[in-house]
């Protein structure tokens, strides 16, 4: 099982020391999955996470129309979740769909209650996790407010260039908040 790059994350998270981080490694799974299958639908019960060792993810919910709006998109070197499930034990109202191939290390709520009893660190990583998620949120409200759409679309360049290529368009405009063909106008517009 590849754990090099999780350990690498645990150890930037700065709260694990080396003996937490070897004794929590075996927790985690390796699972592929193939592009264009899902890590949770909506509608079923989340009852894992996962790091992303390699790929691309889309996390979307369907509008009362029936259309897919795209919310995030989570990388290599990321943990993915359909958090609110997660905690809550409820059912899923989120997808997160695999863009491309992907390699990730899973671990289910029963272990990480086993690895908060052993080690307190991981209640503290789990509030961390919890206080990132809040302020993801609150970010892209503002985006989505504050930001034109070319403005969003140079933030994702800026900090994901290498990824945009395996996202679809349909799924990158969804992203925005944009029409297709907007964002054919904005990439114009970046690209000058």
């Amino acid at each position: 099982m590849e754990t090099e790059l999780l350990k690498r994350y645990l150890q930037q998270v700065g709260i694990f020391t080396e003996e937490e981080i070897q004794y929590s490694l075996p927790f985690f799974k390796e699972q592929t999955l193939l592009k264009n299958t899902y890590f949770i639908q909506e509608g079923a019960f989340c009852r894992q996470a996962a790091f992303i060792n390699s790929g691309t993810f889309r996390s979307y919910y369907s509008s009362p129309a029936g259309e897919e709006v795209t919310y995030c998109f989570q990388f290599q070197g990321e943990m993915v979740t359909a958090y609110s499930a997660f905690i809550t034990g409820q059912e899923s109202v989120e997808s997160i769909q695999a863009l491309t191939k992907a390699s990730i290390l899973t671990v289910d709520i029963e272990s990480l209650k086993i690895l908060e009893s052993q080690i307190p660190n991981w209640s503290l990583y789990m509030r961390r996790m919890a206080e990132q998620q809040y302020i993801g949120l609150e970010k892209r409200i503002f985006q989505l407010q504050r930001e034109s759409a070319a403005e969003r679309y140079q933030s994702l360049l800026k900090n994901h260039p290498d990824y945009i290529k395996n996202i679809p368009l349909q799924y990158l405009a969804s992203y925005l908040g944009i029409t297709q063909r907007h964002l054919s106008r904005v990439r114009k517009e970046v690209s000058f």
